[in-house]
């Protein structure tokens, strides 16, 4: 039996977080077990805010190697750097011809990266969403893991192939978003009221995969919690209910057996736990990082296959949304 198609992406721009960590990597870890997974270090999207060309190649392999070290093997699944597939923009620019300009100034990313970098409005701002409905469409991706945030990418990408599909005939697959349920919004740790980002003014408001023990132990110490002294889960205690989310994806337990194992104990204590559990889970993925980026050989080598793997399954989509408009390919 043929395996669904499972397509992801992370930009290499910043320093991934445990947010970026329990959301995505993780999850892919039981997906490519089960699917035909693709997933890839999004260089292209990187370049639509001012970058340095120097860090953004190294923090590409960081990545890269991050990936590996949490568990994603290259053998299982597709693990590539997407401008090393320049079918990616290929197909953006053909779906760019039915797409419209009212739809990505409605996109949320768009609007809040436009107030964030109003000085650099450019148009790949505003063509990101197309870009990444390329990304999905190009592989005939069935699912695409996101966040609740991010769905509404998901929904562009499925409005983009019906258009395709019913103006020059059955070409894409339509994907379906697959949403991420425990862990799939952790929230930035000085304001619990917001998503942890790697992009953040505020370097204590995320736990980064780079960050040492003494780091993640002093964040969370400085973590804001709740009035009241009762460490439970609801939405009067915003704090504490984000530092017990953490816990529990690092610990694997419920939150039920998390408010239980803390009951009558104070944010002191509470916070020191949390904070030592996600030291103790991230130290041995930082060192396996240190060891595969230290094998350059290695690396390239993994990731020349895997921009091979994603070429040839790339090129068999374009070609034929390619026949489908009318581009002469040669006899």
């Amino acid at each position: 039996m043929e395996k669904k198609i499972v397509y992801s992406a992370i930009q290499p721009s910043g320093i991934p977080t445990i947010g970026n960590y329990i959301g995505s990597v993780r999850n892919w870890l039981s997906l490519q077990e089960d699917y035909d997974c693709f997933f890839a270090m999004a260089n292209l999207h990187a370049i639509t805010v001012r970058h340095d060309p120097a860090l953004l190649r190294r923090r590409t392999l960081e990545l890269a190697a991050l990936y590996i070290a949490c568990g994603i093997d290259p053998e299982k699944c597709t693990l590539y750097v997407q401008s090393q597939v320049p079918q990616h923009a290929e197909l953006c620019w053909t779906l760019n011809s039915l797409t419209y300009v009212g739809e990505m100034e409605r996109m949320t990313q768009f609007k809040d990266k436009a107030r964030n970098h109003a000085d650099n409005i450019n148009m790949g701002l505003m063509d990101y969403p197309v870009l990444m409905a390329a990304d999905i469409l190009l592989y005939q991706t069935d699912l695409v893991p996101v966040g609740q945030d991010q769905t509404q990418h998901v929904e562009i990408a499925r409005d983009i192939a019906i258009r395709f599909n019913n103006r020059y005939g059955e070409t894409f697959r339509v994907p379906e978003a697959l949403v991420r349920k425990q862990g799939a919004k952790i929230c930035s740790l000085q304001d619990p009221l917001k998503k942890m980002s790697k992009s953040g003014e505020n370097p204590n408001d995320s736990i980064f995969m780079t960050d040492d023990r003494d780091t993640i132990l002093r964040k969370f110490k400085r973590a804001v919690t709740d009035s009241g002294s009762e460490i439970v889960c609801s939405e009067e205690k915003p704090g504490v209910s984000n530092l017990l989310a953490i816990y529990c994806a690092f610990r694997g337990c419920s939150m039920a057996e998390a408010e239980r194992e803390f009951s009558g104990k104070g944010y002191g204590e509470f916070k020191l736990a949390v904070g030592e559990t996600v030291a103790d889970a991230l130290s041995p993925v930082q060192a396996e990082q240190a060891r595969i980026l230290s094998d350059k050989e290695y690396l390239g080598g993994v990731l020349s296959r895997g921009a091979e793997r994603a070429f040839k399954a790339a090129r068999k989509t374009l070609s034929k949304v390619y026949r489908k408009v009318g581009f002469y390919q040669g006899e």
